[in-house]
This record gives structure tokens, C-alpha cells and sequence, in this order.
């Protein structure tokens, strides 16, 4: 048995339509957004009397996903501290490849995002950057030098 492929990463939020244009401004494509609830998702998830809003993104090459998801019941839950830095365990980062890389940090930063370090050169082979999202958790953007 081999593994097919990987599906989604579920990202948990408070505001789900902000969330959406956050992501779109990267460029993910919108696919859908429906409201889960009933006894099978409490069984998977191990959450009685779960109602959620999830709203689905794809990247542009169709190869990977975002599943985002605003709780109504059970009320979601904050980690302390909100901010955690990039070394604490756990996932913390996504990482996109985009074509300009200032250019879209300046568009994200008009959604709320902040820098949380600096813009860097890697060699000749890339710029990156890591970006708090309005949400709290940490997207890198690197773009491919030629």
C-alpha cells in the first residue's frame, strides 16, 4: 500500500471571509464553502454537536489545498501564547512559492499581515520571508531567483 497523496491542511479561524481574501490575495482559488454538522463529523472529528463553516482553496496548479474552518459549536479554543515564534513544536508555517515576492507582501499587508522578519536573498537562489497572518499564524513566501 503507498500513500496517494496529501489532501489538505486544515487551518482553524475566527473570521473565515477575511481568511478567504487573505489566501486569494497569495493566489489560491476559492473552490467552495459548505457547513458541516451531524453525528458522522462528530465521530471523526471527536466533537459532540459539531457545526462548522469550512471553506475550501486550492493552489493554482491544483496540487494542493487549504481547508479553512470557523467553528460555531464547539467555540474554538485559543493557544497561548497567540503568537508563538517559529521554533515552538508543533506546525507552524505554510509556505508559498510566488512569483514577486514584494509585490505580494505588499498586497497582504493591506489584509492585515505583518513581517516578521526581514526580506532575505538565499545565495542566488531565492528571496524569502516569513509573515504573520491576521489570524496569528505564520505563512513564508519565497520567490525563485533566475
Amino acid at each position: 500500500m503507498a500513500l496517494k497523496r496529501m489532501d489538505n491542511v486544515s487551518i482553524i479561524v475566527e473570521d473565515l471571509e477575511a481568511t478567504i481574501a487573505f489566501f486569494a490575495e497569495i493566489g489560491l482559488e476559492f473552490e467552495g464553502q459548505t457547513r458541516v454538522e451531524g453525528s458522522w463529523a462528530d465521530n471523526v472529528v471527536g466533537l459532540e454537536g459539531m457545526q462548522v463553516d469550512i471553506a475550501m482553496m486550492k493552489t493554482p496548479d491544483g496540487h494542493s489545498r487549504l481547508e479553512l474552518a470557523r467553528f460555531i459549536r464547539p467555540t474554538a479554543i485559543s493557544l497561548e501564547p497567540k503568537h508563538e515564534p517559529a521554533n515552538t513544536l508543533g506546525i507552524r508555517r505554510i509556505m508559498f512559492a510566488v512569483d514577486d515576492l514584494r509585490e505580494v507582501l505588499a498586497r497582504l499587508e493591506k489584509h492585515g499581515a505583518k513581517l516578521i522578519g526581514k526580506v532575505e536573498q538565499y545565495e542566488d537562489s531565492y528571496l524569502l520571508c516569513y509573515l504573520r497572518s491576521p489570524e496569528g499564524f505564520i505563512v513564508a513566501l519565497a520567490e525563485e531567483l533566475k
